[in-house]
C-alpha cells in the first residue's frame, strides 16, 4: 500500500516537471508541421559512415555540397564541405567541422557557424547505404543525399516520395545538377 502510494507520489510530480522547449526552426518551414514525421529503423552508424553528396536539398542557396562524420579529439563533428566562388569570380573548396551531439539512433543535432543548432534526423536510407533522406521535426531542413553526384535516378525519385510521405512541400525542393 505504502509503495503504491509512494509510486503514485512519484507519477505526480514527474507531471509537474516542465517540458523541454520545442526547438525553434532556424529558417523558413518546408513542411507540414502535424504531419507525422520519424527516424528510419535501418540506420546504421558503420553503414552510414563516409561522404555524402547533397543531390536536393530545399534551401534556395544550396549549392554543391557534401558531408560525412566523423570523430576527432574534440568529439564528433559533421565536415560540411563546398565549392563556393566569391563575388569576384574566385572559387575553391571551403570545409567546416560542425559539433555534432547524437540525440537517438539516426537523430543528431549539429551546432551551426552562428551557436544555433539544428537537427537532422535520418528519415530513409535505401538497402544499399547509396542514398537517404535528412529532415527534421521542424521542417526548416530537408537533403536528399547519394554517395554519388550522378546517377541512381530511381532512388533519388523515391527520395523525393520519402520526403512527400514526412510532410515535406516537394514542389520547394531544388536539385543540385
Amino acid at each position: 500500500m505504502i509503495r503504491s502510494l509512494a509510486l503514485a507520489a512519484l507519477l505526480a510530480l514527474g507531471g509537474c516537471v516542465a517540458a523541454p522547449p520545442a526547438p525553434v526552426p532556424l529558417g523558413p518551414t518546408y513542411r507540414d508541421a502535424d504531419a507525422l514525421i520519424g527516424v528510419t529503423s535501418r540506420y546504421d552508424a558503420q553503414k552510414f559512415a563516409g561522404v555524402w553528396y547533397i543531390r536536393a536539398g530545399f534551401d534556395p542557396a544550396l549549392g554543391r555540397m557534401a558531408f560525412r562524420m566523423i570523430d576527432t579529439p574534440k568529439g564528433r563533428v559533421m565536415r560540411l564541405g563546398a565549392f563556393v566562388c566569391d563575388p569576384a569570380g574566385i572559387c575553391g573548396d571551403f570545409s567546416e567541422d560542425l559539433p555534432v551531439t547524437r540525440l537517438g539512433k539516426g537523430q543528431f543535432r549539429v551546432t551551426m557557424p552562428d551557436g544555433g543548432t539544428r537537427d537532422f534526423w535520418v528519415l530513409w536510407v535505401d538497402e544499399g547505404f547509396r542514398t537517404a533522406v535528412l529532415g527534421n521535426k521542424q521542417g526548416d531542413f530537408g537533403w536528399i543525399v547519394d554517395r554519388s553526384t550522378k546517377g541512381g535516378a530511381d532512388r533519388i525519385k523515391a527520395a523525393r516520395e520519402i520526403l512527400d510521405f514526412n510532410g515535406y512541400d516537394v514542389s520547394r525542393l531544388k536539385v543540385i545538377r
